[in-house]
């Protein structure tokens, strides 16, 4: 079927709902009963489709589910959290019998109305496995901070100056736990350096993004991290016309556009497959689940750039020593001071 041409949007407050931007293996699943079903699955997203960053990774997903599930589709952008209840309600009152809220931000409403709605199927982002089960309630934990392990060899097998700026928006619990990963890879590695955390407040104003990688710069940092949304753009407008043995990560999709000589890696995010899989479980029945994204689904590590070939064999070392089992990554969401 093809994807329906309904986009609501709720937009009182676009600016606002970039703000909330965010932030977003193997499934297990449990509930069940019934045959296969045609699917109708609608989607909300923080931001615009277009982003070329979070929410075009979801609405990719989504045409994914059209072509291999003969789903009908429909998706909202830039949903402020205060309307996501609102919005998914009117697609309950569509007949959407699929909600996906692309979103950790979006968690706690999805799993209300998941309670209230259990004979439609939900899939709510969290970044960590919740203490309760929804029957019809799947859970996609992100767990962002197993990609920024391998992020933390390349810093610390980079740095110079031993000072690794971390640039964050919200101060989440997810940003935390990325933190804490990047300082298990020097420790795990016998580095020395230190990680210099900031968060700008705001995953999607390049102007403060770009303030605050221009203070790190400054104070010696010469390997910045990332951990931003439209924000990116700003920490590579800082970065142009440095030092060449500068370089930047960053997240989600590749950003080697915006500054090729200074562009070092990103963690890649892929929200296809799991959905896919997800839905393969949701049409034979099963309504709930837990599934972690991990280098096995959905996460990979872009093969790095200005990097030597020792600093790459690093990355792709601990990439596939997390793969094995050799190495766990902790999931570490203590907050930071």
């Amino acid at each position: 079927m093809a994807r329906s041409s309904l986009i609501r949007l709720a937009a009182p407050t676009v600016a606002l709902a970039l703000a909330l931007s965010a932030c977003g293996g193997s499934s297990s699943g449990s509930g069940g009963g019934g045959g296969e079903k045609d699917l109708k699955v609608a989607a909300l997203f923080s931001g615009s489709a277009t982003d070329a960053d979070y929410n075009s990774l979801g609405l990719l997903a989504l045409e994914a589910a059209e072509k291999e599930h003969g789903a009908e589709t429909a998706h909202s952008e830039s949903v402020p959290v205060p309307d996501a209840e609102r919005v998914m309600k009117e697609y309950l009152a569509d007949g959407y019998n699929v909600i996906w809220s692309h979103g950790s931000q979006y968690f706690e409403a999805t799993a209300k109305l998941a309670k209230q709605n259990p004979d439609v199927t939900f899939i709510g982002e969290f970044d960590d496995k919740p203490k309760e089960s929804v029957p019809n309630l799947w859970v996609l934990d992100r767990n962002f901070h197993v990609a920024f392990y391998p992020i933390g060899v390349l810093a610390g097998a980079t740095t110079k100056s031993g000072k690794i700026g971390y640039v964050g928006g919200l101060s989440l619990p997810f940003s935390y736990s990325e933190v804490h990963a990047l300082n298990q890879a020097l420790k795990d590695t016998g580095s020395s350096a230190t990680v210099n955390p900031v968060w700008t407040g705001d995953f999607n104003d390049p102007a403060k993004a770009q303030q605050i990688t221009t203070q790190l710069i400054g104070q010696g940092n010469d390997v910045i991290v990332g951990s931003l949304n439209l924000g990116m753009v700003g920490a590579f407008q800082a970065t142009k016309g440095k030092a060449a043995d500068v370089v930047v990560t960053a997240k989600y999709t590749d950003k080697s556009q915006f500054d090729p000589e200074h562009y070092a890696t990103s963690t890649i995010y892929d929200f296809t497959k799991p959905l896919g899989e997800m839905l393969t479980k949701i049409e034979s029945g099963t309504t709930s689940g837990y599934f972690p994204l991990g280098f096995d689904s959905g996460v990979s590590i872009q093969p790095p750039k200005n990097a030597s070939p020792e600093v790459v064999a690093k990355v792709e070392k601990a990439v596939a020593d997390i793969k094995s089992g050799a190495v766990t990554v902790e999931k570490n969401l203590t907050p930071i001071k």
